[in-house]
């Protein structure tokens, strides 16, 4: 791979793939709607001459073609928010395939764990859809439409990540714990604390991703990216008061405290139907990912908690 573009490039997985992308000596399209922040993260590169964007929108299948003439894979890290999705998470996915699919490009599509519903057998691709949650239930239609027939040229793979952390990291459950530690104030958990959950690290997940894209064979499936195991949110927070010295108070949020938050919330009314997760948890299996492409990259928490609580003190300051 030479060139790529990446849709939501300013986005919390999109940052490391470009960062990641421009690692592996890849000339790369930043896209997004906001000049602002598509200017910062230029700058954020110390304007890398390989480095380039485009402002578009993602609705919008023409901007993205325009855009994505040159590149030879097309990263698709744009999302819809939680209480905008039944209405936008269909229209976003035709646009990206259309435009995949009038250019005959490989694209690449981010998604998450909610197809599966509860957990029901080991982690691994095979594992049934059975999901329970409206969200779930749409991004199992969103898979079909990205693996529709009516995509005669688009070549597409679907990676599925777990909750995850870093640094770029945005709309994860675990980023406001994170961030409330760094900048030394009272914050709170999404879920129960003592559950054990898996998180991937972000710039794991990014290498994971390119290298399957690079792979030939890997187009027209799906793909899990494991975490680094387990951890309860206890042991996150023991690790967050090491690294940032703060003894506040950490509260946990229950799905009776989210609901009651939801009243008032929008986003966190729709944090509701997915507490399951924080409850039950979801493993992911990297077997796939061994068997076909190498070794997993798994940063141990203690490190990837405290590169990703260095980094947002240092930003604070």
């Amino acid at each position: 791979m030479k060139t790529a573009i990446v849709l939501g490039a300013t986005g919390g997985t999109g940052q490391v793939i470009v960062s990641e992308l421009l690692e592996r000596q890849v000339e790369v399209i930043a896209f997004g709607r906001s000049e602002n922040k598509l200017k910062l993260l230029m700058k954020e590169h110390d304007f890398d001459q390989r480095l380039s964007y485009k402002i578009g929108d993602i609705f919008d299948y023409q901007s993205i073609v325009d855009a994505a003439r040159d590149a030879e894979v097309i990263f698709q890290c744009a999302n819809v928010k939680y209480q905008e999705m039944e209405g936008k998470l269909h229209l976003l996915g035709e646009s990206v395939m259309k435009a995949a699919d009038i250019l005959g490009k490989k694209i690449v599509i981010v998604d998450g764990i909610y197809v599966y519903g509860h957990q029901i057998a080991k982690g691994d691709e095979n594992h049934p859809q059975q999901p329970h949650t409206k969200k779930g239930e749409l991004r199992v239609k969103f898979e079909k439409l990205i693996f529709s027939n009516k995509w005669k040229n688009a070549k597409a793979l679907i990676v599925r990540l777990p909750d995850y952390y870093g640094v770029t990291s945005q709309n994860s459950y675990l980023q406001p714990t994170l961030e409330g530690m760094a900048a030394q104030k009272v914050t709170f958990f999404i879920g129960n604390l003592a559950t054990p959950r898996e998180y991937v690290y972000l710039p794991d997940a990014a290498m994971m991703i390119i290298n399957i894209a690079e792979k030939e064979d890997a187009y027209g499936e799906n793909w899990n990216i494991p975490g680094s195991g387990l951890i309860s949110g206890k042991e996150i927070i023991q690790i967050a008061r090491k690294v940032t010295g703060n003894r506040k108070i950490v509260i946990p949020l229950n799905k009776s405290i989210i609901r009651l938050i939801g009243l008032f919330d929008p986003f966190m009314r729709e944090v509701v139907e997915i507490m399951y997760l924080t409850k039950e948890g979801f493993v992911l299996s990297g077997e796939k990912y061994e068997k076909r492409i190498g070794p997993v990259h798994a940063t141990p928490f203690q490190k990837g908690l405290e590169e990703t609580l260095r980094l947002l003190m240092h930003k604070k300051n």
